[in-house]
């Protein structure tokens, strides 16, 4: 009896060590980074490849995890409970079942648990061999468990098969973005660019682009004199030439092409000659997103397009630098001007100009106004009032506050925005 007793102990012990492997297999495996056992893969890395094939099928691998830990632990019980009821009697029921609950909660789910989840790479890399095994060996019983489960749940109206992933991999990857600025774990600039990167596919060349209210243009029926001063005093390389009206764009001059023409005709330059180096102007949609449009660009080696609406009309220019801003944020040089557009007051109010986009706002205060409406934030105004506001007039939309500072004509041009810490009472 005794040594029976001994044997029994100890496959209490073992069935213990094996609950603590498999419920830290578990935690290592599903805690584990995806995209570093891929990396770690593609160097060759094997175990990592094990853990990858593990972790496509994760009903497959959490099927013969819990197959293995309940039936170690409930082995563990039933000999726990032999033993106590040969030295207690019938109450030794209640004693095993105490024992084995504090036992198995602290050295078989607590303590690896705790552990697998500090480590999870290191663990995952450890046991993928063994529990590549184990599915392998358990997968017929697991799939048997699965069916079962599924006609169950069909039974009561559920359909597993209809189930798929609610987030879409660039929801997830924004997701784990946004959780490791929130922790600390990158900086916001860093979040902005890869944002702005995801960015792409759900902005228009509408939302970036410089209206054409904004553009500076050629006339080609000025006098070529004053053509000429005009480019040379232009902060812009490119500009878009018309003829009769601003809509019909007959072609793009860049400055480099002016200069090379004025010296190689020994500064004889005219009209023809301006025509001859205007470049085949290129029009582009207004629903194009960027990732299109850049890849456009890319393609073609050009830096600029002209934005048209689905009549034709032109509504502004694109450029690969404003696409690129998207993502690295403002891009200045030598001859840009000092962005004033946006004053930060010491009560914590922000001015800016109408014409400010709201995602540039969003961005740098870390906002949540809607851009579905509109593109900037006169346009967000307007279009929550549904009126043109006189200056003075505030509205209060989402918890801020929009104070009219300036208008011109039926242009908002300055508004003072309280954000909701720093708002009125």
């Amino acid at each position: 009896m005794e040594t029976e007793l001994i044997i029994a102990l100890v496959s209490i012990i073992l069935l213990i060590v094996f609950s603590g492997f498999f419920s830290g297999s578990e935690t290592s495996l599903t805690a584990t980074s995806a995209s570093n056992m891929h990396k770690l893969s593609k160097e060759g890395n094997a175990k990592a490849g094990l853990v990858e094939k593990l972790m496509s099928d994760p009903e497959s691998l959490i099927g013969a995890i819990l197959l293995g830990n309940n039936l170690v632990n409930i082995l563990a019980s039933a000999l726990a409970t032999y033993i106590f009821i040969e030295f207690f009697g019938e109450i030794g029921v209640v004693y095993a079942t105490f024992a084995m609950t504090a036992l198995v909660l602290i050295f078989a789910e607590v303590m690896p648990k705790t552990y697998a989840i500090s480590n999870p790479e290191k663990v995952a890399l450890k046991v993928a061999p063994t529990i590549n095994v184990l599915v392998k060996l358990l997968a017929p019983i697991v799939r048997l468990i699965q069916l079962i489960a599924r006609i169950t749940l069909r039974l009561i109206g559920i359909n597993t098969r209809d189930n798929q992933k609610v987030l879409s991999p660039h929801d997830e990857i924004r997701g784990a973005i946004d959780l490791q600025a929130h922790e600390g774990g990158i900086f916001k600039e860093h979040k902005d660019m890869l944002a702005g990167i995801l960015d792409l596919d759900d902005i228009t060349v509408e939302d970036v682009m410089v209206h054409r209210k904004n553009v500076e243009t050629i006339n080609a029926s000025d006098d070529i004199k004053d053509i000429f001063e005009q480019i040379i005093k232009s902060s812009y390389t490119r500009l878009p030439m018309w003829e009769e009206n601003q809509d019909n764009i007959i072609g793009v001059v860049h400055a480099k092409d002016v200069l090379r023409s004025t010296k190689q005709n020994k500064e004889d330059f005219d009209h023809v000659a301006l025509k001859d180096i205007a470049i085949k102007p290129w029009f582009v949609p207004e629903t194009t997103t960027l990732r299109d449009q850049l890849k456009m660009f890319l393609s073609q080696k050009a830096h600029f397009a002209l934005v048209v609406d689905e009549y034709g009309a032109l509504m502004g220019v694109i450029t690969l630098e404003d696409i690129l801003e998207e993502i690295v944020g403002d891009i200045a040089d030598e001859h840009d001007t000092i962005n004033s557009d946006i004053k930060i007051l010491k009560t914590g109010a922000v001015v800016v100009e109408g014409s400010i986009p709201i995602r540039d706002l969003n961005r740098q205060f870390n906002w949540n106004l809607s851009d579905e409406e509109a593109t900037t934030i006169a346009g967000y105004v307007i279009d929550e009032a549904e009126i043109i506001p006189l200056p003075g007039e505030k509205y209060k939309i989402s918890d801020f506050t929009f104070e009219i500072l300036k208008r011109s004509k039926n242009q908002i041009t300055l508004i003072k925005i309280y954000p909701p810490e720093e708002d009125e009472d």
